[in-house]
């Protein structure tokens, strides 16, 4: 499938959302705005307005695509682990919790909620992750952020690294969606394909393709938004 995408006018929208993260000057319809830099790395994000779709009524689709520039270098990880898993946590540097840990937390709502807030994603073995609506309740779950699995097998940092280059399109009852795409430290050819490669991505998950997309614009965290689609 052809992307819709005007490489020109994607090109020009990540040189002004990066010159904006740089305390440069950008011009946006006809005004010039300075930006300003931040004491953080901004995330850039792809935001998505669909048309011709109705949420109750279509199929709604779920779809993940792994970038190959990691967009989010900085998320935060906690291993909830066998042994083996917590000491490979251990030397990577990553926080990790035991059974015995988790059962401290006594399915406490409060503490549960306090563990979710802290970390981005958790990781879980697979004799753990079958206990964990046990241990701590729909805590983690309610929070959207039920552990991913990690077999014996897999390597910990690789499962982390492609947690963290991968991006998900899920309707729910809205129809607007947003990505991260990159980060503010990425390169314009970088972000230029994660943009490319997620808006293809989102179009062939869609019934009519790009016919089901309205527009799409990029930002970083903290800087205006700039339209790349039409």
């Amino acid at each position: 499938m052809a992307s819709k995408l005007n490489a020109q006018i994607v090109e020009k929208a990540i040189r002004d959302v990066l010159a904006y993260s740089k305390g440069e000057t950008i011009t946006k319809n006809g005004e010039d705005s300075k930006g300003k830099v931040r004491k953080f790395i901004e995330t850039v994000e792809l935001q998505v307005s669909l048309k011709n779709y109705d949420p109750q009524r279509d199929k709604r689709f779920s779809g993940t695509f792994k970038l190959p520039t990691m967009p989010r270098p900085n998320l935060t990880f906690c291993v909830l682990g066998n042994a083996v898993h917590c000491e490979q946590a251990d030397r990577i540097g990553v926080d990790h919790m035991a059974v015995e840990d988790l059962k401290k937390l006594n399915k406490n709502k409060k503490l549960v909620k306090k563990l979710a807030k802290k970390y981005d994603f958790f990781l879980a073995s697979d004799n753990i992750i079958k206990q964990i609506p046990r241990l701590l309740g729909p805590g983690l779950t309610k929070a959207g952020k039920f552990p991913t699995l990690v077999a014996s097998s897999e390597d910990m940092q690789g499962k982390m690294d492609e947690i963290k280059s991968t991006i998900k399109f899920q309707m729910k009852k809205v129809m607007c969606l947003n990505v991260s795409v990159g980060n503010v430290s990425m390169t314009e050819k970088e972000i230029f394909a994660n943009t490319s490669l997620a808006s293809n991505f989102l179009a062939s998950l869609l019934k009519k393709n790009w016919q089901n997309i309205n527009s799409l614009y990029i930002k970083s965290t903290m800087g205006p938004s700039q339209q790349i689609y039409f």
